[in-house]
């Protein structure tokens, strides 16, 4: 499953890790405290440029994808732990391979032989209605499948919004592999026929909006995309295919369901989970570009973006909740593991845990646990660096390899939770500083790895201004200007 990056790569990363080194907690016996010397030795090993450091989280996290995510392409869902193979993630990975390429931790060659492989097995896995033995119906894919054999996992739903981040992948794979040889003519000409056969009708079975999930036997939920989310990828590419795109219509309706409203002194769409806010700007540029909704209020997708950031660390500094850590460079809320479902009294307070939780805080919507992500503030480095980048790095320097490790950020951590006997079900509480999880989760690390290479070179927002589908859902959804000014019909 492990592939070698090149051994000037890894001696860094070994040299830092070690540089980290364990981070034991007890007070030592001049009486400092080796939780606060731990953190010491991390800040002295991290680059002190920033393009240095992000160099340093980049890699980290590519290596994640490259290394995590077995020949046939089926990214794990959360790794290291033994799972299921998450579409979402795998549409990441095909994201991330590009960028591997380009920053030279890969070759070329090597990304197109994985990428051609993930394609294959997406483009020749079984479609049907049967509730066995099939990785999707009607174009769609279920939200998790085998990472052995890629066939519907367990119960799990056809999902119309891990399906479109899977195609955000396919779709930006196909505009980076534009070489004359067979293997890359391949690669377009799958990603066509993967894209082309996604029958978006199925999914409106209740029009004008589009329906999150169906399982056999079951049919349709109730649960529509409605509200400003993280679908705006899929109203695109649902109005921008070749072969079965909605009417126009659907779009207007969507927007009519936002809620627009000031939160922490930042007036904007709301959406409490950062994520919402980050994974359709990982391959759509909004800067510049405007639809009705956004024209009428004199904004973009990313200004809201950025007013949504922005508010998610006011919020951390005010800290209404009173969670231990949080901090002008400690914050940042969005769907993620948590150490469980129980209560435990901090500080006098008897709090409420979960695990995986959509965690999230917007006008009349808070959704906090003590529990912090670093995607959040990784995935929206694009919309505010002067406050993201130094997040990034204070959160790496705190906690050192409790958090910052060999393949990134861990998933996230929970700095009230910082006593041994609290009955945390997953990773583990390290006495002084806090729960820390022990999975990277690949819907996390993708928007780290892809936002922070769109903020330094742009290159997943310049290879998708080139996709076809894009270009031709933005415009049938009503954006202008900016990038899309004079290529609209």
């Amino acid at each position: 499953m492990r592939s070698t990056l090149g051994t000037a790569i890894l001696a860094m990363a070994l040299t830092v890790l070690a540089g980290c080194g364990g981070s034991p907690t007890a007070p030592t016996e001049e009486g400092g405290d080796t939780a606060t010397q731990a953190a010491d030795a991390a800040a002295m090993t991290l680059p002190a440029d920033d393009d240095a450091f992000l160099d340093l989280v980049q890699e980290r996290t590519f290596r994640w994808f490259w290394e995590a995510t077995p020949e046939n392409g089926l990214t794990p869902d959360r790794w290291p732990s033994k799972t299921m193979s998450s579409i979402a993630a795998v549409g990441f990975a095909l994201s991330a391979y590009p960028v591997g390429v380009e920053r030279g931790w890969v070759t070329r060659e090597q990304a197109r032989e994985r990428t051609l492989a993930t394609l294959r097995l997406f483009w020749e896995a079984p479609q049907g209605p049967e509730p066995t033995g099939r990785a999707g119906h009607r174009g769609f894919f279920y939200h998790f499948l085998d990472a052995d054999n890629g066939h519907r996992y367990d119960n799990s739903e056809l999902s119309s919004i891990d399906t479109t981040l899977l195609l955000g992948g396919v779709l930006l794979a196909q505009a980076y592999f534009d070489g004359d040889d067979a293997d890359e003519a391949e690669i377009r000409s799958l990603a066509d026929r993967i894209y082309g056969r996604v029958d978006w009708s199925f999914f409106q079975n209740n029009p004008p909006l589009v329906t999150m999930g169906w399982r056999p036997g079951k049919g349709f939920g109730p649960a529509q995309w409605k509200g400003y989310d993280e679908s705006l990828l899929l109203q695109v590419l649902a109005l921008g295919s070749p072969t079965h795109a909605l009417d126009p219509g659907l779009y207007p309706r969507f927007t009519s369901t936002y809620q627009w409203a000031d939160f922490q002194g930042q007036p904007h769409v709301n959406f409490a989970p950062l994520f919402g806010h980050q994974y359709s700007h990982v391959w759509i540029d909004f800067r510049g570009i405007q639809d009705d909704y956004m024209a009428e209020r004199g904004i973009d997708y990313f200004e809201n973006s950025r007013r949504a950031t922005l508010a998610q660390r006011a919020y951390a500094i005010a800290n209404p909740g009173g969670w231990r850590g949080y901090g002008e460079n400690v914050w940042g809320l969005t769907a993620s593991d948590g150490p469980g479902g129980f209560t435990a009294t901090i500080d006098g307070i008897e709090r409420q845990f979960h695990s995986y939780w959509a965690r999230g805080a917007a006008h009349e919507d808070i959704r906090d646990d003590g529990t912090i992500v670093p995607t959040a503030a990784g995935g929206s480095v694009p919309f505010a660096p002067e406050v993201t980048i130094p997040a990034l790095r204070a959160m790496a320097e705190r906690y050192g390899d409790n958090l910052f490790t060999e393949y990134g950020y861990l998933d996230a951590f929970n700095p009230s939770l910082d006593e041994a006997g609290i009955p945390v079900t997953r990773g583990r509480i390290v006495p002084g500083q806090g729960w820390f999880n022990d999975d990277y989760l690949g819907i996390d690390q993708g928007p780290i790895l892809l936002m922070i290479e769109n903020h330094r070179s742009g290159m997943i927002w310049e290879l998708m201004k080139k996709s076809p589908p894009i270009v031709r859902g933005l415009c049938r959804a009503g954006y202008r200007g900016g990038w899309l000014e004079g290529r609209c019909e």
